[in-house]
């Protein structure tokens, strides 16, 4: 089972919105909250190996025939 990384992302930001007070802990704890969302963030969008579709060659267009 994969981690949703997205959802997680979401319920910390909104955990860190709601820390508006400008005391030691609210501050201390949103700071905390920001590393968590960056990890978070990293981790949701690293790159999965690419998967190449080949298409077919293009035609010439007609007026060039």
């Amino acid at each position: 089972m994969r981690s949703d990384f997205a959802a997680a992302r979401e319920l910390l930001e909104c955990a860190q919105n709601r820390l508006c007070g400008m005391d030691e802990t609210s501050q201390r704890v949103g700071e905390a909250l920001d590393s968590l969302i960056e990890e978070i963030a990293i981790a949701e969008f690293r790159k999965a190996p690419l998967t190449i579709v080949p298409f077919p060659r293009a035609r010439p267009p007609r007026h060039a025939r």
